[in-house]
Protein backbone atom coordinates (compact mmCIF):
# COMPACT_ATOMS: atom_id res chain seq x y z
CA UNK A 1 0.00 0.00 0.00
CA UNK A 2 1.60 3.26 -0.96
CA UNK A 3 1.79 5.62 1.67
CA UNK A 4 0.29 9.03 2.05
CA UNK A 5 2.65 11.72 0.78
CA UNK A 6 0.50 14.58 0.55
CA UNK A 7 -1.30 16.62 3.32
CA UNK A 8 -5.29 16.58 2.56
CA UNK A 9 -7.55 18.57 4.30
CA UNK A 10 -11.50 18.35 3.60
CA UNK A 11 -14.88 19.72 3.49
CA UNK A 12 -18.30 18.55 3.25
CA UNK A 13 -21.45 20.37 3.53
CA UNK A 14 -24.43 18.68 4.35
CA UNK A 15 -28.60 19.38 4.57
CA UNK A 16 -30.79 18.58 7.13
CA UNK A 17 -34.32 18.78 6.23
CA UNK A 18 -37.14 18.02 9.25
CA UNK A 19 -34.51 15.74 11.37
CA UNK A 20 -32.93 15.62 14.37
CA UNK A 21 -29.51 15.62 13.02
CA UNK A 22 -27.35 14.90 16.13
CA UNK A 23 -29.52 15.15 19.88
CA UNK A 24 -28.68 16.22 22.92
CA UNK A 25 -28.82 13.78 26.06
CA UNK A 26 -28.57 16.49 28.70
CA UNK A 27 -31.18 18.96 26.98
CA UNK A 28 -34.17 16.43 26.30
CA UNK A 29 -32.26 15.02 23.27
CA UNK A 30 -32.76 18.15 21.41
CA UNK A 31 -30.41 18.95 18.20
CA UNK A 32 -27.32 20.76 19.61
CA UNK A 33 -26.54 24.43 19.17
CA UNK A 34 -24.38 26.68 20.61
CA UNK A 35 -25.26 29.97 22.22
CA UNK A 36 -25.90 32.29 19.16
CA UNK A 37 -28.36 29.32 17.74
CA UNK A 38 -26.33 27.39 15.64
CA UNK A 39 -26.41 24.16 14.97
CA UNK A 40 -23.75 21.69 15.97
CA UNK A 41 -23.34 18.19 14.71
CA UNK A 42 -20.03 16.63 17.40
CA UNK A 43 -17.40 14.92 15.96
CA UNK A 44 -17.70 12.05 17.73
CA UNK A 45 -21.47 12.10 16.09
CA UNK A 46 -19.15 12.15 12.32
CA UNK A 47 -16.50 9.94 13.35
CA UNK A 48 -19.48 6.82 14.11
CA UNK A 49 -21.23 7.53 10.68
CA UNK A 50 -17.89 7.59 9.09
CA UNK A 51 -16.85 3.53 11.01
CA UNK A 52 -20.13 2.60 9.87
CA UNK A 53 -19.82 3.49 6.25
CA UNK A 54 -16.19 1.92 6.78
CA UNK A 55 -17.47 -1.33 8.02
CA UNK A 56 -20.48 -1.42 5.24
CA UNK A 57 -17.25 -1.06 2.77
CA UNK A 58 -15.79 -4.31 4.00
CA UNK A 59 -13.52 -2.64 6.95
CA UNK A 60 -12.36 -4.35 9.85
CA UNK A 61 -13.45 -1.82 12.86
CA UNK A 62 -12.74 -1.54 15.97
CA UNK A 63 -15.10 0.51 17.57
CA UNK A 64 -18.34 -1.10 16.54
CA UNK A 65 -22.05 0.22 17.98
CA UNK A 66 -23.67 -2.70 19.40
CA UNK A 67 -26.19 -3.27 17.12
CA UNK A 68 -23.67 -3.72 14.27
CA UNK A 69 -21.32 -5.97 15.67
CA UNK A 70 -19.80 -8.57 13.48
CA UNK A 71 -17.61 -10.45 15.33
CA UNK A 72 -20.10 -11.07 18.49
CA UNK A 73 -17.78 -9.04 20.89
CA UNK A 74 -19.37 -6.86 23.42
CA UNK A 75 -17.16 -4.89 24.49
CA UNK A 76 -14.23 -3.43 23.36
CA UNK A 77 -12.29 -5.78 25.87
CA UNK A 78 -13.46 -8.37 24.45
CA UNK A 79 -12.34 -7.44 20.76
CA UNK A 80 -8.77 -6.93 21.97
CA UNK A 81 -8.66 -10.03 24.06
CA UNK A 82 -9.24 -12.24 21.11
CA UNK A 83 -6.81 -11.06 19.21
CA UNK A 84 -3.57 -13.56 20.01
CA UNK A 85 -1.02 -10.70 18.37
CA UNK A 86 -2.09 -8.35 20.58
CA UNK A 87 -1.98 -10.33 23.70
CA UNK A 88 1.66 -11.62 22.73
CA UNK A 89 2.52 -8.09 23.16
CA UNK A 90 0.87 -7.15 26.10
CA UNK A 91 3.07 -10.39 27.36
CA UNK A 92 6.18 -9.14 26.36
CA UNK A 93 4.81 -5.23 27.02
CA UNK A 94 5.76 -3.85 24.12
CA UNK A 95 3.73 -0.54 23.73
CA UNK A 96 5.16 -0.31 20.54
CA UNK A 97 4.39 -4.00 18.96
CA UNK A 98 1.01 -3.36 20.25
CA UNK A 99 0.36 0.16 18.47
CA UNK A 100 1.21 -1.67 15.00
CA UNK A 101 -0.85 -4.74 15.11
CA UNK A 102 -3.76 -2.67 16.10
CA UNK A 103 -3.06 -0.16 13.61
CA UNK A 104 -3.12 -3.02 10.92
CA UNK A 105 -5.84 -4.84 11.72
CA UNK A 106 -8.38 -2.31 12.87
CA UNK A 107 -8.85 0.49 9.96
CA UNK A 108 -10.56 2.98 13.07
CA UNK A 109 -7.55 2.75 14.88
CA UNK A 110 -5.06 3.84 12.32
CA UNK A 111 -7.51 6.08 10.91
CA UNK A 112 -8.54 7.95 14.52
CA UNK A 113 -6.50 6.27 16.90
CA UNK A 114 -7.52 5.26 20.05
CA UNK A 115 -6.80 4.42 23.65
CA UNK A 116 -6.43 0.86 24.99
CA UNK A 117 -6.61 1.28 28.23
CA UNK A 118 -9.30 -1.68 30.42
CA UNK A 119 -9.19 -2.10 33.93
CA UNK A 120 -6.77 -5.15 34.78
CA UNK A 121 -5.13 -5.09 31.79
CA UNK A 122 -1.19 -4.49 32.94
CA UNK A 123 -0.29 -2.33 29.40
CA UNK A 124 -2.01 0.94 28.27
CA UNK A 125 -1.66 1.92 24.95
CA UNK A 126 -2.41 5.53 23.29
CA UNK A 127 -1.96 5.87 19.57
CA UNK A 128 -3.18 8.99 17.64
CA UNK A 129 -4.68 8.91 14.53
CA UNK A 130 -4.29 11.15 11.34
CA UNK A 131 -7.74 12.02 10.73
CA UNK A 132 -9.01 15.22 13.16
CA UNK A 133 -12.46 16.19 12.56
CA UNK A 134 -13.93 19.41 13.94
CA UNK A 135 -17.39 19.71 15.22
CA UNK A 136 -19.66 20.54 12.41
CA UNK A 137 -21.71 23.87 12.61
CA UNK A 138 -24.66 25.09 10.84
CA UNK A 139 -24.10 28.50 8.13
CA UNK A 140 -26.89 30.07 9.78
CA UNK A 141 -28.84 29.61 13.44
CA UNK A 142 -31.32 26.98 12.78
CA UNK A 143 -34.93 26.81 13.67
CA UNK A 144 -35.82 23.94 16.39
CA UNK A 145 -39.57 22.74 16.02
CA UNK A 146 -40.98 20.11 19.00
CA UNK A 147 -43.58 17.87 18.53
CA UNK A 148 -46.16 16.15 20.36
CA UNK A 149 -46.30 12.23 20.13
CA UNK A 150 -48.30 9.82 21.49
CA UNK A 151 -47.87 6.11 22.63
CA UNK A 152 -51.21 4.58 22.97
CA UNK A 153 -49.93 0.66 23.96
CA UNK A 154 -48.88 -0.73 27.32
CA UNK A 155 -45.01 -1.92 27.97
CA UNK A 156 -46.53 -4.61 30.05
CA UNK A 157 -49.24 -6.82 29.91
CA UNK A 158 -51.69 -5.87 33.15
CA UNK A 159 -54.77 -7.95 33.29
CA UNK A 160 -57.98 -5.45 33.03
CA UNK A 161 -56.28 -2.41 32.11
CA UNK A 162 -57.05 -0.19 29.22
CA UNK A 163 -53.41 0.61 27.07
CA UNK A 164 -53.29 4.51 28.45
CA UNK A 165 -52.09 7.65 26.41
CA UNK A 166 -48.52 8.62 26.88
CA UNK A 167 -47.40 12.06 25.68
CA UNK A 168 -43.96 12.72 24.56
CA UNK A 169 -41.98 15.44 22.62
CA UNK A 170 -39.88 14.88 19.67
CA UNK A 171 -37.46 17.87 18.29
CA UNK A 172 -35.97 18.67 14.95
CA UNK A 173 -34.26 21.13 12.88
CA UNK A 174 -36.53 22.86 10.03
CA UNK A 175 -34.00 23.44 7.84
CA UNK A 176 -30.01 23.61 8.20
CA UNK A 177 -26.79 23.37 6.07
CA UNK A 178 -24.33 22.14 8.19
CA UNK A 179 -20.08 22.31 7.41
CA UNK A 180 -17.58 19.60 8.13
CA UNK A 181 -13.46 20.61 8.15
CA UNK A 182 -11.28 17.78 8.81
CA UNK A 183 -7.68 17.29 8.10
CA UNK A 184 -5.47 14.24 7.42
CA UNK A 185 -2.01 14.32 8.88
CA UNK A 186 0.50 13.03 7.02
CA UNK A 187 3.42 12.57 9.87
CA UNK A 188 0.76 10.83 11.91
CA UNK A 189 -0.04 8.53 8.80
CA UNK A 190 3.41 7.31 8.49
CA UNK A 191 3.34 6.03 12.36
CA UNK A 192 -0.26 4.37 11.96
CA UNK A 193 0.46 2.98 8.74
CA UNK A 194 -2.79 5.03 7.14
CA UNK A 195 -2.30 5.08 3.13
CA UNK A 196 -3.78 6.56 0.28
CA UNK A 197 -6.22 3.86 -0.05
CA UNK A 198 -7.64 4.39 3.46
CA UNK A 199 -7.38 8.15 2.12
CA UNK A 200 -9.42 7.15 -0.74
CA UNK A 201 -12.09 5.07 1.62
CA UNK A 202 -12.57 8.54 3.92
CA UNK A 203 -13.71 10.50 0.95
CA UNK A 204 -15.96 7.83 -0.12
CA UNK A 205 -17.56 7.15 3.11
CA UNK A 206 -18.12 11.28 3.39
CA UNK A 207 -20.09 10.80 0.31
CA UNK A 208 -22.03 8.52 1.30
CA UNK A 209 -21.91 9.73 5.14
CA UNK A 210 -25.86 8.87 5.59
CA UNK A 211 -26.48 5.46 3.62
CA UNK A 212 -27.93 2.78 6.05
CA UNK A 213 -28.45 5.79 8.55
CA UNK A 214 -32.40 5.97 8.71
CA UNK A 215 -33.99 6.43 11.81
CA UNK A 216 -37.24 8.00 13.14
CA UNK A 217 -34.87 11.01 14.23
CA UNK A 218 -33.40 10.75 10.69
CA UNK A 219 -35.80 9.56 8.04
CA UNK A 220 -34.47 8.35 4.78
CA UNK A 221 -33.79 11.68 2.84
CA UNK A 222 -34.07 14.33 5.29
CA UNK A 223 -30.08 14.70 5.64
CA UNK A 224 -27.78 14.72 2.31
CA UNK A 225 -24.28 15.07 1.71
CA UNK A 226 -24.14 18.48 -1.06
CA UNK A 227 -20.98 18.88 -1.89
CA UNK A 228 -17.46 17.47 -0.54
CA UNK A 229 -14.25 19.83 -1.52
CA UNK A 230 -10.79 17.42 -1.30
CA UNK A 231 -7.16 19.51 -1.30
CA UNK A 232 -4.34 18.09 -1.42
CA UNK A 233 -1.47 19.55 -0.58
CA UNK A 234 1.80 19.31 -2.40
CA UNK A 235 4.03 18.01 0.31
CA UNK A 236 3.66 16.33 3.37
CA UNK A 237 3.51 19.32 5.80
CA UNK A 238 1.52 21.35 3.61
CA UNK A 239 2.32 24.57 1.92
CA UNK A 240 -0.96 26.32 3.81
CA UNK A 241 -2.64 26.65 7.07
CA UNK A 242 -5.86 23.81 7.59
CA UNK A 243 -7.24 27.08 8.70
CA UNK A 244 -6.46 28.84 5.62
CA UNK A 245 -7.55 26.66 3.03
CA UNK A 246 -10.39 25.81 5.10
CA UNK A 247 -11.06 29.50 4.91
CA UNK A 248 -10.85 29.50 0.95
CA UNK A 249 -14.82 28.53 1.13
CA UNK A 250 -17.23 31.45 1.46
CA UNK A 251 -21.28 30.07 2.28
CA UNK A 252 -23.41 32.95 1.81
CA UNK A 253 -27.05 33.54 1.48
CA UNK A 254 -28.11 34.85 -1.49
CA UNK A 255 -29.65 38.19 -1.60
CA UNK A 256 -33.28 37.61 -2.25
CA UNK A 257 -33.16 34.83 0.59
CA UNK A 258 -34.22 36.02 4.41
CA UNK A 259 -35.52 31.79 5.38
CA UNK A 260 -33.73 29.47 3.64
CA UNK A 261 -34.79 26.22 2.82
CA UNK A 262 -32.74 24.34 0.52
CA UNK A 263 -29.17 24.34 -0.43
CA UNK A 264 -29.75 26.53 -3.71
CA UNK A 265 -30.33 29.56 -1.11
CA UNK A 266 -26.91 29.55 -0.73
CA UNK A 267 -23.52 30.85 -3.16
CA UNK A 268 -21.00 28.79 -2.30
CA UNK A 269 -17.54 30.59 -3.73
CA UNK A 270 -14.47 29.24 -3.22
CA UNK A 271 -11.29 31.44 -3.43
CA UNK A 272 -8.46 28.33 -3.67
CA UNK A 273 -4.73 28.95 -4.04
CA UNK A 274 -3.28 28.52 -7.45
CA UNK A 275 -0.93 25.94 -6.24
CA UNK A 276 -3.21 23.97 -4.14
CA UNK A 277 -5.16 20.86 -5.60
CA UNK A 278 -8.34 20.60 -5.16
CA UNK A 279 -11.47 18.14 -6.13
CA UNK A 280 -15.47 18.86 -5.82
CA UNK A 281 -17.22 16.04 -5.32
CA UNK A 282 -21.15 15.79 -5.43
CA UNK A 283 -22.59 13.77 -2.64
CA UNK A 284 -24.32 10.78 -3.25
Amino acid sequence: MSTLNNKIDFTAIISVHKANPNGDPLNGNRPREDYAGHGEISDVCIKRKIRNRLQDMGERIFVQSQDRSDDGAKSLKERADRNMELKEATSKKNKELFAEVACKTWTDVRTFGQVFAFKGDSLSVGIRGPVSIQVAESVNPISINQIQITKSVNGETKDGEKASDTMGTKSRVEFGLYVIRGSINCQLAEKTGFCEKDADNIKEALRTLFENDASSARPDGSMEVKKIYWWRHNCKSGQYSSAKVQNTISIKLKDNIENPTSFEDYDVVVNNYNDLSLEIIDGM
